[in-house]
């Protein structure tokens, strides 16, 4: 591959297309519309930039793949315009195979959701408790009628999670401990009862759901996995980077639409809350003035991912399972593998450390 410099770019969607423009010191010149690229549906086919093309710095390359390398990775891919840029993958990895999303698959289930609701069969200010049932955990009835999804969507249900295992949901570790909407936890527990919300709601298996609305119409492969108290996505790199492309073009596939509430996918990557500013509908935000993470009480500051575009989105897993989308520069990045440092539920210092290195390969 061959290097490249970073065009400065403004974002603005126009449609199913962005249009860019290169500032000046006088007027903006006006550039061609970018149309975004997607690979076919029914094929691993997929057209490539060179790093010549792109203008990126050739020689941050290596040593971007070095630190990717040495930090566990197995897969690394960064989609410019939909387009390949970069595709590595380690010596006992390749394309072909699959890998766990770990809690970066919690943005499938936050799609899908939007899906359901869009096609009517729930609502996500609606109580929970019509589609889990009464009693489905141990709080009291008024309690249960007092979480709506958008607490589960959002982490801020309310439940405890000091109990011994918070993120499995037998009734017996459902427990009360604040008011919705007043505390926000990452619950893992509070989380996955959105899978059992969508199979209620629409009357189907969720994975015969999600296929159907999702992955079979974006080309992606993979499955649901149940381990332990967790149902976890495993797939290739290209189809996590698939599922980013769908994002970064706001729910349209090439010609195809998969959700066109515009409502939706806007909350669902915006601040959903105060207590955590950088979250939205499972979706982790950068750019806020304040972020919580996964396993602490405390409210830090700053912006979550110092280095990276302010508006980028991701989709952030144990172990440093990694889909970023940042939309102002029509990039989607993907790393799977082993814990780059130390076994994190989602952010870590590893998403900084990375960023440093792609804004010197891409400025």
């Amino acid at each position: 591959m061959t290097p490249v410099f970073r065009l400065s770019i403004f974002i603005c969607f126009i449609g199913l297309f962005f249009s860019c423009s290169s500032p000046t010191n006088d007027a903006p010149e006006q550039l061609p519309e970018t149309q975004l690229y997607f690979p076919p549906t029914n094929s691993d086919d997929w057209e490539n930039y060179t790093l010549n093309e792109l203008n990126w710095n050739e020689n941050e390359l290596q040593p971007l793949l070095d630190f990717v390398e040495t930090r566990n990775s197995k897969a690394f891919i960064i989609l410019k315009d939909g387009k390949i840029a970069l595709e590595w993958y380690s010596e006992d990895f390749n394309k072909d195979k699959n890998h766990t999303w770990n809690s970066a698959g919690k943005t499938l289930v936050a799609y899908t959701m939007g899906i359901a609701q869009e096609e009517g069969f729930l609502n996500i200010n609606e109580s929970s408790q019509i589609y889990l049932g009464e009693n489905w955990s141990s709080m009291t009835d008024a309690q249960e009628k007092n979480i709506s999804i958008w607490h589960h969507l959002t982490m801020t249900t309310g439940m405890d999670y000091t109990v011994e295992d918070n993120s499995c949901t037998n009734s017996t570790d459902l427990l009360y401990k604040n008011e919705p909407a007043t505390f926000w936890y990452y619950h893992n527990a509070g989380y996955r009862l959105n899978l059992d919300i969508i199979a209620n709601a629409t009357e189907t298996d969720f994975t015969n759901y999600f296929n159907t609305k999702i992955k079979n119409k974006i080309g992606m492969q993979g499955f649901w996995l149940p381990v332990g108290c967790f149902n976890l996505y495993f797939s290739t790199a290209r189809s996590m980077a698939r599922f980013g492309l769908l994002n970064l073009n706001q729910g349209v596939w090439d010609n195809t639409t998969i959700i066109s509430d515009i409502n939706y996918l806007n909350a669902m990557t915006s601040r959903s809350q105060n207590l955590n500013q950088a979250y939205g509908y499972l979706w982790w935000l950068n750019g806020k003035n304040n972020f919580k993470i996964p396993q602490y009480e405390n409210t830090f500051t700053g912006s979550l991912i110092p280095d990276a575009p302010t508006d980028l989105v991701a989709g952030l897993g144990k172990d440093d399972q990694k889909l970023y989308v940042v939309p102002s520069q029509n990039l989607v990045v993907v790393r799977l593998g082993d814990a780059a440092g130390s076994s994190t539920f989602g952010p870590s210092s590893f998403d900084n450390e990375l960023w440093i290195r792609i804004n010197a390969l891409t400025d």
